[in-house]
């Protein structure tokens, strides 16, 4: 865990704690670890209502909901399957939010138009859904590092963006 997941998830925290908001994670490419890191926090059982770890094509049908067309038509790694995976952990969890991550992580697996490092993430709630792509490959491990973080920073954002709205 790093010190910049620590302080991410610890943020991220907070903001649950405070506004009652509850979490659920669907993820491919980072296979648990943003999960890791928020449940890394003390307290995290308040509002972490459990993850997905959906490697295959088939789990992120049966059990996110993600469609077969949109697997056949975009690929596992695209921002509309993220987002597919966003809404069916809201869904699956009955979560104010949910946060997704699908991608190449290497060494192999990459194409032309998906080299490896491409990674899609997604967090939002019923309302919206925010996606980001990574496009950076700095070897296996450092690119589930870098897109766990991303998708925590991606989440903490959202969930500032929301609670900013509600003080209006």
């Amino acid at each position: 865990m790093s010190v910049e997941g620590k302080m991410l998830s610890k943020d991220i925290s907070e903001i649950f704690w405070r506004e009652e908001f509850s979490l659920a994670t669907a993820e491919s490419c980072t296979a648990g670890n943003v999960a890791a890191n928020i449940t890394s926090i003390p307290g995290s059982s308040k509002f972490y209502k459990g993850g997905i770890v959906a490697y295959s094509n088939e789990a992120k049908q049966n059990l996110l909901g993600v469609s077969a067309e949109t697997l056949e038509t975009y690929g596992a790694v695209s921002e509309e399957t993220v987002v597919e995976m966003v809404k069916g952990a809201l869904k699956a969890f009955n979560a104010d939010f949910a946060v997704a991550t699908s991608g190449i992580a290497g060494p192999t697996g990459g194409t032309p138009e998906k080299p490896i490092g491409t990674v899609w993430i997604a967090a939002g709630n019923k309302d919206k859904v925010v996606t980001e792509k990574l496009s950076e490959d700095n070897g296996r491990e450092q690119n589930v590092h870098n897109a766990s973080i991303r998708a925590l920073y991606l989440l903490r954002e959202l969930c500032q963006n929301q609670e900013n709205n509600e003080e209006k």
